[in-house]
């Protein structure tokens, strides 16, 4: 089963104040750390999803942009899932800069024909490091038509449509998905200890 991968870069964060792709977190851009990331699940193919095509964006990756007006990752992983050559598309947000290669790959060993793969931590679902399906490219355009573009809201349509299974993240699993938010979130403090996170 073939999988394609897109980063959600998105744009300016209002929290962060700045481009969080090229915030230098641990000596290193954050989309740099991203995409290294995601090449080494050797894809079929990686896009790189902005409202506009970025300057740090490498030449062998395909930007693909949101339709205007964006909503966001909504619009994002509807955008890449009308490019993708595969029957999956795993998708990855910008500023999770503590997610796993080996977490990555157990979902990608979980996804079935047809149905994807969406983390769950308590009652939210982790919709930014999830697997969809191809076919879930008609819920993207339904809920982008609609007024509602909650992601939470179309992965509960997914599951019940059976295009997607939730799976728990176990505890020593949360640290994971730990995101950067605003400026204090880069003071090493702040973030989870790199000892706890197994790669």
């Amino acid at each position: 089963m073939t999988i394609s991968a897109v980063l959600l870069s998105g744009g300016e964060s209002r929290r962060m104040g700045k481009d969080k792709a090229t915030i230098i977190f641990r000596g290193r851009p954050l989309w740099q750390t991203q995409l290294d990331l995601l090449r080494k699940l050797d894809p079929a193919e990686i896009f790189v999803s902005a409202r506009t095509d970025p300057v740090w964006r490498p030449d062998e990756y395909t930007f693909v942009a949101d339709e205007s007006p964006s909503r966001g990752p909504l619009s994002g992983i509807a955008a890449a899932l009308k490019q993708i050559h595969s029957n999956h598309l795993l998708v990855l947000a910008i500023d999770m800069p503590f997610m796993s290669e080996t977490y990555l790959r157990s979902l990608c060993d979980l996804v079935a024909p047809g149905c994807g793969v969406v983390p769950k931590i308590e009652d939210r679902f982790e919709p930014l490091a999830a697997i969809y399906p191809r076919k879930a490219l008609a819920d993207f355009e339904k809920a982008l038509a609609s007024d509602d573009f909650s992601l939470q809201t179309l992965t509960t349509r997914l599951i019940e449509s059976g295009k997607l299974h939730a799976i728990s993240v176990v505890d020593e699993a949360r640290a994971f998905f730990w995101n950067l938010n605003q400026p204090s979130d880069l003071e090493d403090e702040a973030a989870p200890s790199l000892s706890s996170l197994s790669r």
